[in-house]
């Protein structure tokens, strides 16, 4: 036996296997969009109990065709751990499914959902950049946002509401997840603080979760101007917008949540 040839196989065989998983990882995160974009989470969630294949197809718009690619499907889910698989019988057509801590955040009514922060994710505003990432390496363009579409990305922004308020759903998904964690467990960062101001605090969900546990702070939500355009204050918070990198409002204590990973490091 030659050990050196078997070696060598060994080696090319675990080169090609490292490669094929890079190159084909996407489909995990194609596969938990398709889950969302069907409320694959919301249909089970409201069966009550562990949903069979056969009542999960006839619950969702499947063509017929597709059935045994709706089960390819909850595999690969289960796999990535968004699922639990419960066997009934053998009939593989009555695999039931339930629901993991991980897929109950991508339910539509759960109250920490981050099922806008998964979807904004998927946007094409933020995906086709990554298609310019070897074009971007090669020019003067700050980001592959720009070299994607010719602006930055808060430009995008103003510009487009309809994306404004989808990414604005997103971070605010996110933040309501954040701030119900960070109350619990960090409550001494705020005590005796008087005045805070959150840089970039959007339309003020971190803000209203502050205040609502912290009453005597008075909170600054501070963002750009068309962020927090319209949106009006209550006794203990104030939107104010302007641009941090030429002034940020005065308060005891600033926030930063989400910020500073958009510029490089001499900006920040």
């Amino acid at each position: 036996m030659d050990f050196d040839s078997e070696d060598n196989s060994v080696k090319l065989l675990r080169a090609q296997t490292q490669i094929m998983n890079q190159t084909l990882s996407f489909i995990k995160s194609m596969s938990l969009k398709c889950a969302i974009d069907l409320c694959i989470p919301d249909v089970i969630h409201k069966y009550g109990q562990p949903m069979p294949l056969s009542q999960l197809i006839a619950s969702l718009p499947i063509h017929p065709s597709k059935t045994d690619s709706l089960r390819r499907l909850m595999r690969m889910l289960i796999h990535s751990g968004f699922f639990s698989q419960h066997n009934i019988t053998e009939n593989e057509l009555e695999v039931s499914y339930v629901l993991t801590d991980t897929s109950m955040l991508l339910l539509k009514d759960h109250p920490l959902s981050m099922k806008s922060m998964v979807q904004l994710a998927y946007d094409p505003f933020l995906m086709n950049p990554f298609h310019q990432f070897s074009t971007w390496l090669t020019n003067e363009d700050p980001t592959p946002f720009h070299t994607q579409n010719g602006m930055a990305f808060w430009d995008i922004l103003e510009r487009e509401p309809k994306f404004n308020n989808f990414f604005n759903d997103g971070m605010a998904s996110d933040t309501r997840l954040v701030a119900s964690v960070m109350i619990e467990r960090c409550k001494g960062v705020f005590k005796g603080l008087n005045s805070l101001v959150d840089v970039g605090g959007g339309t003020g969900t971190m803000a209203k979760a502050i205040t609502k546990s912290f009453p005597q702070l008075k909170c600054i939500v501070f963002d750009l101007p068309h962020v927090v355009d319209g949106l009006h204050g209550t006794e203990n918070i104030k939107y104010v917008g302007g641009d941090m990198f030429e002034a940020i409002p005065p308060a005891e204590s600033i926030m930063l949540k989400w910020i500073l990973h958009n510029w490089n490091d001499e900006e920040c």
